[in-house]
């Protein structure tokens, strides 16, 4: 298999995992404060995908990019976190956007429900910056 697409499959398995941490991580914080549209479902977000990245970091720098010589380096850790600090902002702006500015398509579909939509369409925006970020500014030696 080729080597770059081996690597973005490995990325697309700890995005699956990340995905989970952060869609978790948002519900329980739904769950606890009653916020489902706004600026607080930003504030929300941001802490799920914090969460999330934090796994993602070690994850990519020791499976998917396979660098295994040893400790987080603090540059290594800096442009992650340019490179994660972007996604988020990529993140935030769509599930904001999509779960506060546009209406849900069918009345069925209740707000929790339109912000995991929302949340999925910010998942796979995010995911194409960050594997590029990671691959060429981050991880690339």
């Amino acid at each position: 298999m080729n080597p770059v697409v081996s690597q973005f499959a490995r990325f697309i398995v700890v995005g699956v995992i990340n995905t989970a941490i952060d869609f978790g991580v948002l519900r329980i914080l739904i769950g606890l404060t009653g916020i489902e549209s706004g600026s607080g479902l930003i504030f929300l977000n941001s802490i799920a995908f914090i969460a999330a990245v934090t796994n993602s970091y070690l994850m990519n720098k020791y499976w998917t990019f396979t660098h295994k010589e040893g400790a987080v380096q603090p540059v290594e850790i800096s442009k992650f976190l340019i490179v994660s600090l972007i996604g988020l902002g990529i993140n935030d702006a769509v599930v904001y956007g999509v779960a506060t500015l546009i209406a849900p398509p069918f009345e069925t579909i209740g707000p929790i429900s339109w912000i995991f939509i929302a949340k999925l369409v910010a998942t796979g925006v995010s995911l194409v910056w960050n594997f590029i970020g990671y691959k060429f500014f981050v991880f690339n030696r």
